[in-house]
């Protein structure tokens, strides 16, 4: 039992770095918490491995550093670990795109842990419709529901994400 509390507390301090790290912008720390062949699932990316999941972690800190400077908050609470799993909720207010438009994304985390206490799986859920809406504007607004805006995001991102990874190893 006192290994099991031990463990827990060890996962729900991944968690707590985690965040810190990010509201640091700090995407190597973020990084270091994933395990090797760890995995990563939003509306917007799916990612296999720390070197792609850590890479996403850099580059939206990179952006967010050069970009948001003030206008950047984050806010983690009800985190929790149960065995080998864990929750969190986020929201997250940066600026976003060459028009610096205002987003305020609220975000509820799913985990996964190694029995080292790494990031196994981490799964983030958010309503793609309000993210496109602020983050693209009247096209976000009247198309963000559909599966073409999505796919159109999904790609436009993974474009971005595979330069930053050639440029910045």
């Amino acid at each position: 039992m006192l290994e099991e509390a031990g463990l827990a507390a060890a996962r729900l301090h991944t968690l707590q770095r985690l965040y810190a790290a990010f509201e640091k912008r700090d995407g190597d720390a973020m990084q270091a918490l994933y395990a090797p062949q760890a995995t990563f699932e939003d509306p917007v990316f799916s990612l296999h491995g720390a070197r792609e999941i850590g890479g996403m972690w850099r580059m939206l800190c990179r952006s967010a550093r050069k970009r948001s400077r003030d206008e950047w908050s984050l806010l983690a609470s009800d985190l929790h670990v149960e065995g080998e799993r864990g929750r969190a909720h986020w929201e997250v207010t940066y600026l976003y795109g060459t028009a610096d438009r205002l987003v305020h994304n609220v975000v509820d985390a799913e985990f996964e842990f190694t029995p080292d206490g790494h990031i196994l799986r981490h799964v983030d859920r958010f309503d793609f419709r309000a993210w496109a809406a602020q983050a693209i504007g009247w096209p976000g607004r009247l198309f963000g529901g559909l599966p073409p805006m999505r796919r159109f995001v999904r790609r436009q991102a993974a474009d971005k994400l595979a330069r930053f990874l050639a440029n910045h190893l």
